[in-house]
């Protein structure tokens, strides 16, 4: 459970990196009272905005786009198609190509796999149908993409845009370039797309980073309460073996040895089990249920996952362990 969730946390943020900077874009402009994390789900910054950055000192090309949120994580990204083309190098097509009608959609794979999609399908999204033309290689920009003029249309926003991107004639001039923007620009949020993408992290989201921290806290839990009962029913269960050890001169430290041994052996086969289990899940989320989520095998958690499952494990046969020396060996040995 907690490699899983550590992998899924992991791996949607870093597909949105990826995604980010898959635009080839150097530096990022989204409007006042967004943040950085923050999801822009209206448009109100002017397309001539456009027109005033393209004639700032290294910005060789400038393009916008506007977002429209649909259910859960989803939304759909409206794109000038040949700005970002020239921006990013374009889509890698796997079947059809980009949008010649306005109500023209392209995927990417693994939405198109989640929605069971091919190029000629009919889509209703926005109380509209769209009809797919492309499905393209996942990694740039967004899921769904259409063109700007048409969504702008469909969700009333002409002329008007969500985010903004600027592309450089040289990267290492990024910053610099955003503090003159930011000094022109008050009020806008304006990042480097490096700055921007090392955000997208577990560590930076203090509201995931925090969940992620309950559910390992309650998987101990669980693990301590699993692990108890079933050390204290074996004990149980071996009362007369506990007494025939006590009766030939066993010492407490033996049998509670013999114990600890059998529950770290269980959790350590445990915590294999569970990270072979990880790769299953992997698959069910890639063949048996897409979706947009991406799980990544999080290495690194490995160790800390079987270092929470054996500490769990450990105090949890504690006090059976204890219960089973303190019994007095005539007692056990009459145990029925």
């Amino acid at each position: 459970m907690i490699l899983t969730l550590v992998g899924v946390s992991n791996g949607t943020l870093h597909e949105s990196a990826r995604r980010a900077r898959g635009t080839g874009a150097d530096i990022l402009l989204r409007p006042p009272g967004s943040s950085a994390l923050s999801s822009v789900s209206s448009a109100p910054m002017s397309d001539r905005l456009l027109t005033v950055l393209s004639t700032e000192s290294h910005v060789t090309l400038v393009t916008g786009t506007i977002v429209q949120p649909l259910e859960l994580f989803d939304t759909i990204t409206g794109i000038d198609m040949d700005q970002f083309a020239r921006m990013s190098g374009g889509f890698r097509f796997l079947q059809g190509g980009p949008p010649v009608h306005d109500n023209d959609m392209i995927v990417d794979d693994p939405y198109a796999r989640e929605k069971h999609l091919q190029v000629g399908s009919t889509l209703t999204l926005i109380n509209h149908d769209w009809h797919v033309s492309g499905i393209y290689e996942p990694g740039k920009l967004a899921r769904i993409c259409v063109k700007l003029d048409a969504l702008q249309r469909f969700t009333n926003n002409q002329n008007r845009l969500s985010q903004i991107y600027l592309k450089l004639d040289d990267p290492n001039r990024a910053q610099a370039v955003v503090d003159t923007l930011r000094a022109k620009m008050p009020g806008y949020q304006i990042y480097t797309m490096e700055y921007f993408t090392s955000l997208l992290s577990v560590s930076s989201l203090g509201l995931l980073r925090n969940f992620t921290y309950v559910v390992i806290g309650i998987a101990m839990i669980v693990g301590f309460i699993v692990v108890f009962m079933a050390m204290y029913t074996a004990v149980l269960e071996r009362t007369r073996e506990i007494g025939i050890l006590k009766a030939v001169g066993s010492s407490s430290g033996l049998i509670l040895g013999i114990l600890l041994r059998e529950t770290l052996l269980l959790s350590i086969l445990g915590t294999a089990l569970g990270i072979l289990m990880t790769y299953f899940t992997q698959w069910l989320m890639q063949h048996v249920v897409p979706n947009s989520l991406t799980q990544e095998t999080v290495y690194w958690w490995w160790p800390i996952a079987g270092a929470i499952a054996i500490v769990g494990a450990l105090f949890g046969a504690i006090v059976p362990g204890i219960k089973a020396v303190q019994q007095d060996a005539t007692e056990a040995l009459s145990y029925e």
